[in-house]
């Protein structure tokens, strides 16, 4: 290194050590309609309603938590989990419906609508990291190679989070002829990993582009965006509505709950089926992710306030991301889908179920997880959530 080296400024020697996998930052004519854009203030994109960002409360309480070897146990599953083992087949023939959806581990959804072929935040990768050897590490295998999937007609991206957009899976299909559709901003990511301009549909909130006779709409998400420890907030994060010829289907991306569920209702749905973020909650971070009573809220109100459709539960089983014990969004979620009297899927990585046949709802995950409290469960004969214990408040989410 020379003297003059020392003189470079700070930021830019940190960018020439970034990696591939942080991706590239948002310039020139990109960067000029993001700062054309409603939702970007004060030079960044900003949540439809406050939230906060950062984790709450204290670090050290939350290491103590995170780290705890008893509590680390209850984030993995006892056993190898189980993924569906015929995928190819059932895949091999059109859904007799016309939608059919496949869950294949976290938020990665393949949506089979109206002779399209929709695969939502595909993550193949064994670990969600810029860096090959740490990370939170998949707890189960992608249920098919990915090379297996066969043709896409378009990739939905919610936003630029690792766990949601993989830089080896995004590169695997940049050399295919699917289309992106992605939140603005996120294509400056996707040119640096060889995806054409041409075959990005870049997209503010409540924008509409149409592939294939079917119309995605990037709608509002409370969430926040960045692959680096510099966040600039200058890629957008979104939830999406999706439109065929005969059915609506809706991806939460994540998000915390907020008040928009209703409006995007109104505007988009009521929808066949919606695939809800209910995992990766907590106490320390309640604006940005929702827990499952928030996730069963939020379909309700996309619904117009009843139950209505499938609700398929995403973002939980596959990455360890938060102090929860591993099997309790599917719990809690299976009980929330009770009390509100609506259907709820819950299949297995790789199992694809259309929403107007047979769904899946046995709760698959209880062979492979440790004994599941329910504290959000009110009391027998409780009028109200104030009933019960300030710690159950806490798990609810109710705040």
């Amino acid at each position: 290194m020379t003297g003059a080296d020392y003189l470079l400024p700070f930021r830019t020697k940190l960018r020439s050590m970034r990696t591939e996998s942080f991706g590239a930052d948002p310039a020139g004519a990109r960067m000029e309609r993001i700062r054309r854009s409603p939702h970007f203030v004060d030079g960044a994109f900003q949540n439809p309603v406050g939230a906060r960002t950062r984790p709450s409360g204290s670090t050290v309480e939350f290491a103590k938590i995170y780290f705890h070897k008893e509590q680390r146990a209850r984030r993995t599953p006892t056993g190898t989990v189980p993924v569906h083992a015929t995928i190819l087949a059932d895949l091999a023939t059109p859904p007799a419906s016309g939608l059919r959806l496949t869950w294949m581990g976290h938020s990665s959804v393949l949506a089979e609508i109206d002779g399209r072929r929709i695969l939502f935040d595909p993550v193949w990768g064994e670990r969600c990291s810029p860096f090959p050897f740490a990370g939170p590490k998949r707890l189960h295998p992608a249920p098919l190679p990915l090379a297996a999937l066969g043709s896409v007609d378009v990739v939905v991206i919610s936003h630029d989070h690792y766990d949601h957009l993989d830089l080896p899976t995004i590169r695997a299909l940049a050399g295919t002829d699917t289309v992106f559709a992605v939140p603005l901003g996120v294509g400056a990511h996707l040119e640096r990993w060889g995806v054409p301009p041409n075959r990005m549909r870049e997209l503010d909130w409540n924008e509409t582009a149409t592939v294939a006779g079917i119309s995605l709409t990037a709608t509002p998400a409370r969430h926040f965006c960045g692959r680096g420890l510099r966040n600039q907030q200058h890629t957008l994060w979104a939830s999406w509505a999706v439109t065929g010829p005969e059915h609506r289907i809706y991806h939460s991306g994540d998000t915390g709950y907020f008040p928009g569920f209703r409006d995007i209702g109104a505007e988009h749905g009521p929808f066949d089926a919606t695939m809800i973020q209910i995992g990766a909650y907590s106490e320390y971070w309640p604006d940005i992710h929702m827990t499952p009573a928030e996730g069963m809220r939020a379909h309700l109100d996309l619904q117009g306030g009843r139950p209505h459709g499938v609700l398929l539960p995403i973002h939980w089983g596959t990455f360890n991301l938060a102090p929860h014990a591993w099997a309790e969004p599917g719990e809690w979620t299976r009980d929330a889908g009770e009390e509100a009297g609506q259907t709820v899927a819950f299949p297995r990585p790789g199992e694809p179920f259309e929403p107007a046949g047979k769904l899946p709802t046995a709760a698959w995950w209880r062979g492979v997880s440790q004994p599941i409290a329910h504290p959000w469960r009110r009391p027998r004969g409780a009028e109200s959530v104030s009933e019960t214990s300030r710690g159950d408040m806490d798990l609810a989410g109710e705040r």
